[in-house]
């Protein structure tokens, strides 16, 4: 456990976010499934980013990391039971069930701190009706077995979008033609997005059709060389410091990411920041901030930052369509309210939505309820606060970002962080 003190300063300068890990996991994992060997870069440090790689060499597959670039050569299906331990990664556990499942692979799944609580139960209904046994008590451990087979799998879209990113990477392997029927709009469309454009890279051809996809079988997966791009998700903290008070430059973001988080650009400059590209080189600046009511439905992992965002933001923030945000590592509608109020802000909180209203932040402990996104909204909120910021919990960002207190003490924030 560790605990971070913050003291109000501004982030000034030029930074380079860590590379995407939605579409690291994403690489990762086809190239896992690839014939041949494959090389991947960037590749973070996460505690997430292991948790793929350890299975997919439990699986049979080959790794080794040179830098930044990581080499895969495809898995060799184990005969025999395996356990595959996920640590605190819902990516991992929800694209790997489906993909064990459609290789015949009995596998044991596990994992630590909210992840076994995390819902599954769109599998545990889907796959038993396509010829595979799944053992659970509710969550994990989850024990798969059989071998999954093709048909036609229909869920609601207003699920976290791991599912269907799960069934897109492991339908291709069955010897017949599948399809994903959705019955309820799409929720994080652009997650789906990715997927189907880093399944292109690998081989895997996926037929959208008004209602979800059409999946071919008998696909082969095909090594490549891949780069992995920056991640938005990420530079949110970063920007929102920058719209705050102060000046921050981002270097590597795609302005034609398909990342749903590269949302944060547009939104910020609703909120009024100063936010310019010039020479692939992506700046925020300060500005009068002003509040409005912003659908994260599509981009839940930015809640988080937009709540600081708002607090310091003139009138009413209202974060909408959030159901799925006490869902995540933490249960973060009720986090980011305890963190704007512990700050000396107010806020309240619906089922599904936040209101946060703009005043000045005096400082105060906040808990990071062991949760990566709140813990590094929390420190950009300190940058301006009357008073110092004490954060729980601060070892959470290992699981996204293990260098972002390095970034933001080299920008200038004053920080010091105590372990143990």
């Amino acid at each position: 456990m560790s605990r971070v003190y913050i003291r109000p300063s501004k982030l000034q300068g030029t930074a380079s976010p860590p590379p995407s890990k939605s579409a690291a996991h994403r690489v990762i994992l086809c190239a896992g499934l690839a014939s041949g060997t494959s090389k991947l870069s960037p590749i973070g440090t996460s505690v997430d980013m292991a948790a793929t790689i350890g299975c997919i060499r439990t699986l049979g597959a080959a790794t080794s990391r040179r830098g930044d670039t990581l080499t895969v050569t495809g898995i060799q299906t184990p005969k025999t039971p395996v356990t595959l331990d996920c640590a605190e990664s819902g990516s991992t556990l929800r694209f790997l069930i489906p993909v064990v499942a459609a290789l015949g692979v009995t596998a044991t799944f596990t994992g630590h701190g909210r992840l076994p609580q995390r819902p599954l139960g769109i599998y545990l209904d889907l796959l038993p009706e396509h010829g595979v046994r799944c053992k659970t008590e509710g969550g994990l451990p989850l024990t798969v077995s059989g071998r999954l087979e093709p048909g036609i799998y229909s869920l609601p879209g207003n699920v976290s979008s791991q599912f269907i990113t799960g069934l897109l990477f492991a339908l291709p392997l069955l010897p017949g033609g599948s399809e994903i029927r959705l019955f309820t709009p799409l929720q994080s469309a652009a997650y789906v997005d990715m997927t189907i454009h880093i399944l292109k890279q690998f081989g895997i051809r996926i037929i959208h059709t008004g209602t979800g996809w059409k999946v071919p079988g008998g696909q082969h997966y095909c090594a490549c060389t891949a780069a992995v791009e920056r991640d938005w998700s990420q530079a949110a903290f970063l920007l929102t410091a920058g719209a705050l008070n102060s000046e921050i430059s981002l270097t590597g973001l795609s302005a034609a990411s398909t990342q749903g988080d590269r949302a944060i650009e547009p939104l910020l400059r609703r909120f009024g920041a100063d936010i310019c590209w010039q020479n692939n080189v992506l700046t925020a600046k300060p500005g009068p901030l002003h509040g409005f009511d912003i659908d994260v439905s599509q981009i839940p992992d930015l809640a988080p930052v937009l709540a600081v965002a708002g607090t310091f933001a003139q009138g009413r923030t209202r974060l909408l369509n959030g159901a799925r945000l006490r869902l995540k590592e933490s249960d973060r509608i009720a986090a980011m309210h305890r963190m704007v109020e512990s700050l000396g802000g107010r806020a309240e909180e619906t089922d599904d939505s936040l209101v946060i209203h703009g005043s000045p932040l005096s400082g105060g402990i906040v808990d990071g309820c062991n949760d990566h996104r709140i813990v590094m909204a929390a420190a950009i909120a300190g940058l301006c606060t009357q008073g110092p910021v004490t954060i729980t919990d601060g070892q959470a960002i290992q699981k996204s970002w293990p260098e972002f207190f390095s970034v933001y003490q080299s920008l200038g924030g004053n920080v010091d962080v105590y372990v143990g």
